[in-house]
């Protein structure tokens, strides 16, 4: 019953009187901060609930969401932008010159403003080298963690601004494109960054507002493999739009309100387990991540001032020359404290993490006991900040895909140096030989396929129930080769043991 729906929702509940009537919402009972016009938008948003249902008998919130595992753990990252701490000066204007943005005509430096803000940018003053530094910064951050292939929204100030991020975006890609093109044609053995390339005439990047009915394009970034992976928007979906497989949100644009913050934010907090998606990246080019965790306070609107004679619309204009420079601001984890989302360094996320551990399991024999076990696993985890996910955030925040979860917990709580999992299997191999020796052909090189598997997948694979239909193992051996030994379970645990003290 959210987004003042009143007219669609209420004649259901009307047509049923004597139902029982439950209220279900994303929209906060209340607001704080940005303009006047934003918190009447918000307080808006809420009034037939309120009228309707009275105050909220239940909340649960995103930060609790992400402590109990429904939602993706999240890791944020923050960039600086040189102009923006500075600002556009008037003195900047008559340097570089200044035109109108829609006619292109040259503008008077008397007509600008004496300075223009970070919060007006692509607003009322169109900056372009600006715009270019920022595709660029972000596209070579998407080449950091796992190629361009990321399902991403891009929120911009306006339609122009989509628009232009958009035309960067695919600039950028198509010369990656070519790029690797020109690449394997030097040394055709040479992998591609990502299997999947685009040819020219498909869309990586694309406008979706309400201007050009973005919309119908949602359906795209939300099914298609092979298209449709940057969406740059103003606010078509900050609301309403479901697309779980979002692994990135970005904010180019300003924002001052927490409602919406908050729906921004929720673009890209779904698991989906299709794609082994238990996280996803906020970058933050404006700051917005301040508005986290805060308090939704509504202040006292001002009193109605008696309509004057209406402003003419300011011209926006366009300077193009700058010198644009983006630099790290820092990266971070989002997790629970004192009952309210937060942000923490990695740093600091680790320590929390190694604290609770240390609760629980005194020393690292203790941890292999528990980690060979199943359920006293699942206990484990389920006991560490953000069940688990934040574990499993610091793996790739550490560029640490290579090794078991195991050896992630050993080095934060005990300080044990990690091993790849790889380098585990080969420790099982010649450690323990003698072991090895002494089991039957096929049970050997079953136990070996079985290795190769965690190799792969780490502990959870040796116990996925499918692992005995691998054509690896079958072609070992499979099932039968451990049943000559006893329960197979009791020779998996027994390898499992092997293995973490390799």
């Amino acid at each position: 019953c959210h987004r003042s729906a009143w007219g669609k929702w209420s004649i259901v509940l009307r047509r049923n009187p004597d139902a029982i009537h439950i209220g279900l919402t994303a929209t906060p009972r209340s607001f704080e901060g940005g303009t006047a016009e934003e918190r009447k938008e918000d307080e808006e948003i809420t009034a037939n609930n309120l009228r309707y249902f009275g105050e909220p008998v239940y909340e649960y919130d995103m930060a609790q969401g992400i402590e109990d595992g429904y939602l993706p753990a999240c890791e944020v990252i923050r960039r600086e932008i040189n102009l923006d701490l500075t600002g556009v000066s008037r003195e900047d204007i008559e340097r570089l010159g200044a035109k109108d943005a829609i006619t292109g005509q040259p503008l008077l430096v008397a007509e600008a403003r004496e300075h223009y803000g970070a919060p007006s940018f692509e607003d009322i003053i169109q900056l372009p080298d600006r715009v270019k530094a920022m595709c660029q910064d972000f596209f070579e951050m998407l080449l950091q963690t796992g190629g361009p292939h990321q399902k991403t929204v891009i929120f911009c100030t306006r339609d122009s601004h989509a628009d232009a991020v958009a035309s960067e975006m695919n600039n950028l890609y198509y010369q990656y494109v070519e790029k690797l093109k020109g690449s394997k044609a030097q040394s055709p053995s040479l992998k591609p960054l990502n299997s999947l390339t685009l040819e020219p005439t498909d869309v990586y990047a694309f406008k979706c507002t309400a201007s050009v009915e973005g919309s119908q394009y949602i359906a795209d970034l939300r099914g298609s493999e092979r298209s449709h992976f940057v969406a740059t928007t103003v606010d078509l979906i900050t609301t309403g739009v479901d697309v779980p497989i979002l692994r990135n949100v970005v904010f180019f644009k300003y924002v001052r309100s927490p409602i919406s913050f908050q729906q921004m934010l929720g673009r890209g907090s779904r698991i989906h387990l299709p794609t082994n998606k238990l996280m996803f990246r906020v970058y933050d080019y404006t700051n917005a991540t301040r508005l986290l965790g805060k308090g939704f306070i509504t202040h006292p609107a001002p009193p109605p001032r008696p309509p004057g004679p209406p402003t003419p619309p300011e011209r926006i204009i366009r300077v193009e020359g700058f010198d644009v420079h983006i630099n790290p601001a820092g990266t971070y984890v989002v997790t629970k404290i004192d009952d309210k989302l937060s942000m923490v360094t990695i740093e600091e996320y680790s320590q929390m993490v190694a604290s609770r551990l240390k609760e629980e399991v005194k020393t690292v024999e203790d941890l292999r006991d528990f980690w060979i076990d199943p359920q006293k696993r699942k206990e484990l985890i389920d006991c560490l900040p953000d069940d688990g996910r934040g574990l499993r955030l610091l793996r790739e925040l550490k560029d640490q895909r290579e090794y078991d979860l195991y050896d992630i917990l050993a080095e934060l709580g005990y300080g044990i140096t990690p091993k790849k999992r790889s380098e585990r299997v080969s420790a099982l191999q010649y450690k323990h030989s003698d072991w090895l020796k002494s089991l039957p052909e096929k049970t050997r090189s079953t136990l070996f396929a079985l290795a190769k598997q965690f190799e792969e997948g780490g502990t959870e694979e040796l116990e996925n129930p499918y692992i005995f239909n691998a054509p690896e193992v079958v072609k070992a051996g499979g099932l039968e080769a451990l049943k000559v030994l006893g329960e197979p379970k009791d020779i998996i645990l027994e390898t499992k043991r092997r293995l973490f003290a390799a």
